[in-house]
């Protein structure tokens, strides 16, 4: 069913032709801040908290469909006839949907290191971990994030999915994003995208060489699809490559741009 009412949180910078950039799962906005800053000087760039994310409205359902239907609807809020629209990982695959969906809307199209196809059920154990947090038990983010540590041992994934932490007017802790939402649709953010027709625009998916999230045995998928595709390696860099490489990044998507 189409949520008519999904007012989506966006951060807005510069001016010239339109730029939507969409976060990847446990992400927000915020996640673009050096792109948006390097694109900024040229385009009118908007960055999305997608649905249950960030400072967006949170919803029961959640699937590729409704989050191209909502990106679809920001954009008619905003008299936005089309855009060049960016999305990593899980705003990859929205990105993808949205141009599928909606070609009209989309003039170019970059993914960030993402397929169409279906992924395994690779964040099940940080959402127990997660879950099974008593947030308003802990008075400092110090405490959570020791009490996450031997479940999710790397300190920067821990750090970046406690930057959806918030605090209430009592100081407790409280998770921004719907995350029980997030888990329980799961299953659907890594389910593999269906169309009716390819993409016939130039389209650019950029992968870090340190990454198994696009391959060579995506590439067909990806050419059916997005015949226009371009696929490009950044070296240096892993699944965030927008993270691990961002001077890199910018340059490849300002040219492509």
């Amino acid at each position: 069913m189409v949520d008519v009412n999904m007012p989506l949180y966006f951060r807005e910078s510069g001016q010239g032709r339109a730029v939507i950039l969409l976060h990847g799962l446990l992400g927000a906005s915020d996640n673009w801040h050096y792109l948006a800053l390097g694109l900024a000087r040229d385009f009118h760039v908007f960055a999305l908290d997608q649905r249950n994310h960030g400072q967006s409205p949170h919803r029961a359902e959640m699937n590729y469909p409704l989050l191209a239907e909502d990106v679809n609807q920001f954009m008619a809020a905003q008299g936005l006839a089309a855009a060049r629209v960016i999305g990593h990982s899980m705003g990859g695959k929205t990105a993808m949907q949205l141009a599928l969906q909606f070609p009209a809307r989309v003039e170019k199209l970059v993914v960030a290191d993402m397929a169409p196809r279906a992924y395994p059920h690779a964040h099940d154990a940080i959402f127990a971990a997660l879950l099974a947090l008593d947030l308003p038990s802990f008075p400092t983010r110090q405490q959570i994030e020791d009490v996450l540590a031997p479940e999710i041992p790397n300190l920067v994934l821990r750090r970046f999915l406690l930057k959806n932490l918030g605090r209430d007017e009592a100081g407790r802790f409280f998770w921004k994003i719907n995350l029980r939402g997030l888990a329980e649709n799961n299953s659907h953010l890594c389910a593999p995208l269906a169309a009716a027709a390819p993409f016939p625009k130039p389209t650019l998916f950029l992968r870090g060489d340190q990454s198994d999230y696009l391959g060579p045995a995506d590439e067909p998928r990806i050419r059916e699809l997005f015949p226009q595709a371009e696929i490009q390696t950044i070296a240096g860099a892993g699944h965030w490559i927008h993270a691990d490489q961002p001077a890199e990044f910018l340059r490849r998507v300002r040219a492509f741009l």
